[in-house]
Parts: C-alpha cells; structure tokens; sequence
C-alpha cells in the first residue's frame, strides 16, 4: 500500500449522475482487479471521513491512468470531484481490498446493482486486455435504462468475445431495450440464466444490504460459502 500523487488527465460522464476520473500517477501503482483505493482530499487529516473516501478501481491494471468512477451526489467529497479540471493533483492510496479475480478462476458470474459494477469493468476489462478464456456471466440490475453505467463498453465486450454475456435487469419501468429483463435479480432468475451455477465462483460488490441479499441467494442455490466473493461499498 502506498500514497502516490497523481494528476486528473479526463472525466468521463457514464450516466447522468455517474462520473469517471482518470488519473495520471507520478509512480506505478500495482493492483489486482477488483481492488479499491482511498481519495485523499485532506492529506492534513487523513482521518477526515467526509473528504477522503474510498472508490473502486474501475480499470484494468497496466493502464498508464487510474481510474475511478462514482455516483455524484450533494456531499462534499462529491462536490470536491466534480469542482476538479484537468491537471488538478490528487492524492491516491492504494491499493487495497481482498476480493479480487484470479487468473485460475475459469467461470466466474458477477451479482451488481448500481454502481456496484465499478469494480467488475476493472475485471472483465483485464480478462479482455489479457485475451483471457474466463467465462463471466454478469447479472447487473439497476432502476432505469439510463442508470446503466458502461453500458457501451460492456455490450462491445460481450459482442467481441463469446465467453462474456451480460443480462440487464431493470426494476422500475419496462425496458424498452429487448435485451433487458423487467425485474429484479432474483433465485428463479439465477437458475435460468446461469445452468452452471456450482462451477462458477460468484463476486457481489454494493452496499451491505445488497451484498447480503445476493449472498443469500447464492446459498440458497447451494453455492459453497468459499466460492461466494462480496465486498460491501461503506460510507461512500
């Protein structure tokens, strides 16, 4: 773990409240997918839970930027974010977190609602830059079509490599897009989609209360507590 100063390079809006940042670091900083880091916007006080916030890594490593990608709200590290124009130094630190892929995981299925998915485009984009043989299955729910953050990238994924399929669960109003379900990730879903579920190793990132509910779902499909992987989004 270490702190490294970096440079804001761009901002990419995902959604219209979803927003990526990639960073340029002054030196290297290695990470396994699916780890996160800490944004230090007062380095003074590095205990200062309003201004320095933990986000995922929502790029694959051996990039030559960072990037890290949230929903914008009225808080002030939020507003701290969205006040940043390029060349504006930030400082990193990283990495950190244990549920992370590994090369030796052949199927893996992904359980995400909302921006639970920053942590999982850090993973599928590493399968593809490494042209890996994985087979994902991504299950990804969000309230509204226009709340699905990096939706482009991941139909070009799914579209370029047979190994990767993405079902969009949306729970509020019928998707227009017929690739789209109407409803929520639920067992009688899991088992439709995914025939294999006892050979897949299952990642769930959110907030707790989601990580608990697909948690459960796993278990009461019969998956193995080891082979189900959750991180709990706190406080961000």
């Amino acid at each position: 773990m270490q702190e490294v100063a970096t440079r804001l390079i761009e901002r990419i809006k995902r959604t219209d409240t979803i927003e990526s940042f990639r960073f340029k670091p002054q030196e290297k900083i290695d990470f396994v997918p699916g780890q996160f880091l800490q944004v230090i916007f007062d380095a003074d006080k590095k205990d200062n839970k309003e201004l320095n916030k933990y986000l995922s890594f929502s790029s694959s490593p051996g990039k030559e930027y960072i990037e890290v990608t949230k929903r914008l709200s009225e808080s002030v590290f939020s507003q701290k974010l969205k006040n940043l124009k390029a060349g504006d130094e930030v400082l990193l630190k990283a990495p950190l977190g244990t549920c992370v892929f590994r090369q030796d995981y052949k199927k893996i299925a992904f359980l995400i609602g909302g921006i639970g998915i920053t942590p999982v485009i850090s993973i599928i984009e590493y399968i593809v830059d490494n042209k890996l043989g994985t087979d994902v299955v991504l299950l990804y729910s969000n309230r509204t079509e226009e709340e699905v953050a990096f939706k482009k990238e991941l139909d070009n994924w799914q579209e370029d490599n047979r190994n990767i399929k993405v079902i969009y669960a949306i729970t509020d109003c019928p998707p227009r897009d017929g690739r789209c379900i109407f409803g929520r990730i639920t067992k009688e879903l899991l088992t439709e989609k995914i025939k294999d579920l006892n050979e897949r190793i299952f990642f769930i990132f959110g907030p707790p209360a989601m990580t608990a509910a697909m948690s459960g779902l796993c278990y009461e499909i019969g998956c193995r507590k080891e082979d189900v992987k959750t991180e709990n989004f706190i406080g961000y």
